[in-house]
């Protein structure tokens, strides 16, 4: 089997019929390519299964499809969907999303012209409804390099190949294992296994430069089950040993809101560790300095000096939304020279 689509599932009924259509209207079928829909249903009470049930029986296409009685967690669900699966590569769909009807096909023959073991594809994506989400989605669409596939992992609060267009080959899911499924609800499970695959070092990140997924918005989606302190803390300790542990001294750009926060989650040794703030609005420079008050000792216990950033000593980590400062930011990064995970990493 070339491709295995894998499709984790509950109570879907509203999307599903969508979803599965756009997968068999796929070019890759026309092209020959071996393809297999894996479908989990983590205990959905609604149409789900019988939906699955009905397209497993008309379509030309194998259906593999299994059924739990209580619902076990999305990252569960992503387990057994891949389990029932034995294709080469696994193009994960989850089940309120529409791929493109080139999408495997054109993620397949990137695989194919990557030729490695471990291979970690992605792709442009669309939004529905339009409008939703546009400052992220312009972000994500933007990352193409595989450095800034890696570096830019702390930037938002999920992958910097957006999971609803994940490719990867199952060689890959083998050798890192299982996403987490121990905590039902309210975890990142696809920010850690992603996390995961970041650390092997011979993975192959790429994107296929077009649109070829509609990623649908709506409260009822998974994602909003998901606690953001959760993700706040995941981010956090990966910065934490990839960054902070290595650097001797360091400077927070902002001393605004995420600043701030950022500098009351670092430990003793790491707020030692802090040079100062930095900032270009002049109001919060004047000030000097930002004193860290202890709510339970009613004491002020640091007192961090406050900088222009002109002034300011890399590296930097940066707690700053890019693109919200009308270019000043991107400008004087430039202006500087400062290269991303050498003198800067981002963490807005």
């Amino acid at each position: 089997m070339d491709v295995s689509v894998i499709i984790p599932v509950k109570n879907g009924e509203k999307f599903l019929e969508e979803t599965l259509d756009s997968i068999l209207k796929q070019s890759a079928i026309e092209k020959s390519l071996k393809i297999e829909i894996c479908i989990y249903d983590d205990g959905s009470d609604d149409r789900t299964y019988d939906i699955c049930q009905k397209y497993s029986e008309r379509s030309d296409i194998p259906f593999v499809i299994e059924r739990g009685e209580t619902s076990k967690g999305v990252g569960f669900a992503k387990n057994q969907a891949i389990f029932l699966s034995t294709g080469k590569y696994l193009c994960f769909n989850d089940a309120d999303d529409i791929s493109g009807v080139e999408r495997i096909s054109e993620q397949f023959a990137l695989a194919e012209k990557l030729n490695t073991d471990f291979i970690f594809i992605g792709c442009n994506f669309d939004r529905l409804p339009e409008d939703s989400t546009k400052r992220y989605t312009s972000w994500a669409n933007s990352i193409q390099s595989n450095d800034e596939i890696k570096n830019q992992v702390y930037t938002s609060h999920g992958p910097t190949i957006v999971a609803p267009t994940w490719f990867i080959s199952r060689k890959l899911f083998n050798f890192v294992g299982k996403f987490q499924d121990i905590q039902k609800t309210g975890y990142p499970e696809d920010l850690e296994f992603y996390y995961r695959c970041l650390d092997i070092a011979s993975c192959e990140f790429s994107k296929v430069p077009k649109s070829l997924v509609t990623y649908r918005y709506h409260m009822e989606c998974a994602s909003f089950g998901v606690h953001e302190n959760s993700i706040w803390n995941l981010r956090f300790s990966r910065l934490r040993e990839k960054y902070l542990k290595k650097w001797e001294s360091f400077t927070i750009w902002s001393v605004g809101k995420q600043g701030k926060r950022f500098f009351k989650c670092l430990n003793e040794e790491e707020k030692s560790k802090v040079r100062g703030f930095c900032d270009i609005d002049n109001n919060k420079i004047k000030r000097g300095i930002h004193e860290e008050f202890d709510e339970k000792t009613r004491k002020i216990t640091h007192r961090i000096p406050i900088n222009h950033i002109r002034d300011a000593i890399p590296p930097f980590v940066v707690c700053v939304k890019l693109d919200l400062t009308g270019g000043d930011l991107e400008n004087i990064i430039a202006e500087q020279k400062w290269k991303e995970n050498i003198d800067l990493v981002y963490f807005g």
